[in-house]
């Protein structure tokens, strides 16, 4: 249909049930929460979004959902929403019929974001501008929505779903693994189709991923203050649209490779999880632009600050905070979250700021209305949740806070690992708790061992690299004169800051990469690698690349170490092939009712007993068998050792003794290639430095 703006369509009353734009096969549905608006409308566009040329008030309003049906409208037809109401914003409304909005159920938007002034509902002039209400007209540069196909469930093969014990986390950024790949066709650098293309897939397998955990892929706009420096928001922590994938990786195949994406990784045995913004949106402060949530109805939407409603609740540090507390903000997350599983063909969630998201009028609550909501859901139940543990709201950090469901990232294990490895003192007490996923955090309401998420970096902060080869963060080129991004790294640049071609310094960073590789794969729970760190990726130093979307933060393959990605996939192949260090119940020391040997032993290298009051401690070994609490772990024959050695001299680990079974070793962090040895005699000799691992497999394990 083509609507003629010389003769308006008329709208039907349509039906309030589904929320957003939905074509029945003769026309299309329109529904749009706001319960203070006083009239909402529907904008139709020209096919190439450039001209209005119909708008439409929604005829009917069922409680808080506006609602009209337009026969014969069909997929692929541009649209935009007004809202009418009162402009009031020190009660905290903001409502501005001028402004074009984006409608927040949108599949998909033809344009793009360009930051002219007139997407902001106040006029630029003035001390206090936002108070001020300006008239133009911001249609011409705001993106349209289209209006989708019916939605088609996605299939997911069985050989997708994987259990948390077996999981192994790469955390990924789109375009940045994929734009200087080689063996990527060019057109599909940079795409949800070149990351998912066969050289991709063949480097995941090799290093044993079972989940590619993706930065942001929701629509996002860059900050405008971003976009003045001449960079963008690279990372993607700035959602605009929760149902629409993010058009700047779109390859030849448009919006559909995504799902295509998906499906090859499906195929390939490998999870999909999206990280997902919920906690706050791409509106920004009260100084922000009206683009969507902030002119369908700012109050409802957001939290707002009781005292003084001109201004947002700003637990995230992004300039607002939506409300999940309300019912229909939390309809949309949770709808968006099942759209993403049903129809994307997601595998499982990373919730970024998942602190803000449990908070209710008495603080954070993990079992709050939207968690309770989540948790319950027959869909979303039965993927995995991720949460990230903290705010910077009050009581925002929460590590260990959360239900059963969920695992969380755990970055007191992260800053352990670093902080042993540098030489910290009590670092080797705080690894005992690491290396046991963390079960004093952990170990309560029933929550299993892989709830803590084990890593060294992610992409918030050093890569692993540059944690061997930086003291300071160096992130002037994100034009904040250096003061942005964590300031407390535990890092160690071996004598000298950056890049160097002492051969000693380097080997020295190559073989911290290794031990810390190595101790996260050794730990129990769930074990997460930032791509890139397989092969040494350096960020210059830059520990917030949030803006920089160019070769400081882009993967060069080139310039990737092969043994290092050798090495990260014998320490794969490792911890696959022995359940004992991937078990699901943690290890109290408690002696198996099948043969009265404790499930975990400490020990000094001569056997004796640890001195863990020893605040230097710098040689410690732990003796894993499966665990006394479960009959499973019980019957596990499966045992490993390990012994780490911070110390600058080798030294002879003494293996307790195995009648009719021989220790083997493994994994020597001293080199890079690893190759099976069987150790003959009661000891083994454990270099400077390094991590080893023994093992008694007998076969019999599973």
């Amino acid at each position: 249909m083509t609507p003629d703006a010389s003769a308006p369509p008329l709208l039907d009353p349509g039906s309030p049930t589904d929320l957003g734009a939905c074509f029945d096969g003769n026309g299309t549905n329109f529904a749009v929460f706001s319960e203070n608006a006083t009239q909402i409308y529907l904008c139709l566009f020209s096919a190439d979004g450039a001209r209005e040329i119909a708008r439409l008030p929604l005829p009917e309003r069922t409680g808080p959902i506006w609602h009209g049906y337009l026969a014969g409208l069909r997929p692929g037809a541009l649209y935009g929403l007004r809202a009418d109401g009162p402009f009031d914003p020190q009660n905290g409304h903001r409502f501005n019929v001028n402004k074009l909005l984006i409608d927040p159920y949108a599949r998909a938007f033809h344009g793009a974001f360009d930051d002219h002034e007139t997407t902001f509902g106040y006029p630029a002039e003035g001390s206090k501008w936002d108070l001020g209400f300006d008239t133009r007209d911001s249609g011409p540069h705001m993106p349209k929505c289209v209006v989708p196909d019916p939605d088609r469930p996605a299939t997911r093969p069985a050989t997708a779903r994987r259990g948390w014990g077996d999981a192994l986390i790469y955390e990924a950024h789109v375009k940045g693994s994929t734009i200087l790949h080689p063996g990527i066709a060019e057109p599909l650098r940079g795409t949800y189709e070149g990351l998912s293309s066969p050289a991709m897939l063949d480097h995941l397998q090799k290093l044993g991923v079972t989940a590619i955990e993706l930065l942001p892929l929701q629509a996002i706009k860059s900050e405008s203050a971003l976009r003045h420096r001449g960079l963008v928001n690279y990372w993607g922590y700035n959602t605009i649209g929760f149902f629409a994938p993010e058009p700047r990786y779109f390859g030849p195949a448009g919006a559909q490779g995504f799902r295509q994406m998906v499906d090859r990784f499906h195929a390939a045995g490998i999870e999909v999880i999206l990280d997902v913004v919920y906690n706050h949106s791409g509106e920004g402060d009260h100084m922000g632009p009206t683009l969507s949530f902030r002119g369908l109805d700012n109050a409802a939407y957001y939290r707002l600050n009781a005292d003084d409603p001109r201004f947002y609740v700003n637990d995230t540090g992004c300039g607002n905070t939506l409300d999940t507390s309300h019912p229909f903000v939390m309809r949309m997350v949770l709808d968006s979250l099942r759209y993403w599983v049903t129809v994307m063909g997601i595998d499982g969630f990373r919730f970024d700021l998942a602190t803000t998201l449990a908070r209710e009028a008495h603080g954070f609550d993990p079992h709050g209305g939207f968690m309770d909501a989540l948790r319950q859901d027959p869909v979303l139940r039965r993927v995995k949740l991720i949460a990230e543990p903290w705010d910077i709201g009050p009581g925002g950090y929460q590590l260990g806070g959360f239900t059963p469901e969920f695992a969380e990232w755990n970055d007191r294990s992260r800053d352990t690992v670093r902080r042993f490895w540098r030489g910290d003192k009590h670092g080797a007490q705080d690894l005992g708790s690491a290396l046991l996923g963390s079960a004093d955090i952990f170990d309560q309401n029933g929550r299993r061992a892989w709830s803590s998420v084990n890593f060294v970096a992610a992409h918030d902060g050093f890569t692993l690299a540059d944690t061997t080869a930086y003291k300071q963060r160096h992130n002037h080129a994100n034009g904040e004169q250096n003061r942005d991004g964590h300031h407390g790294n535990y890092s160690d640049n071996f004598g000298t800051e950056g890049d160097t071609t002492d051969p000693e310094i380097l080997a020295a960073r190559r073989l911290r990469r290794r031990n810390m590789l190595a101790t996260v794969f050794a730990a129990q729970g769930t074990p997460m690698l930032l791509a890139g760190d397989e092969g040494g990726h350096s960020q210059q130093g830059n520990n917030n690349s949030y803006c920089q979307d160019n070769d400081i933060s882009w993967i060069d393959w080139s310039a990737m170490d092969p043994a290092q990605i050798d090495f990260t996939a014998a320490l794969s192949r490792f911890r696959r092939a022995h359940p004992v260090l991937r078990q699901l119940d943690f290890l109290h020391g408690e002696k198996r009712p099948s043969d009265g040997k404790p499930d975990v032993v400490w020990c000094a290298f001569d056997g004796e007993e640890l001195d863990w009051h020893n605040p230097k401690l710098a040689q410690l070994c732990v003796h894993l068998r499966g665990t006394a609490d479960n009959p499973r772990g019980d019957a596990l024959r499966d045992e490993v050792l390990i012994a780490f050695n911070r110390t600058d001299t080798a030294h002879d680990v003494r293996l307790p003794a195995a009648p009719c079974r021989r220790w083997m070793r493994h994994i020597d962090t001293s080199r890079a290639a690893q190759a099976p040895i069987v150790i003959d005699a009661g000891e083994s000799a454990v270099p400077a430095h390094s991590v080893s691992m023994f093992s008694l497999s007998d076969g019999t394990q599973t």
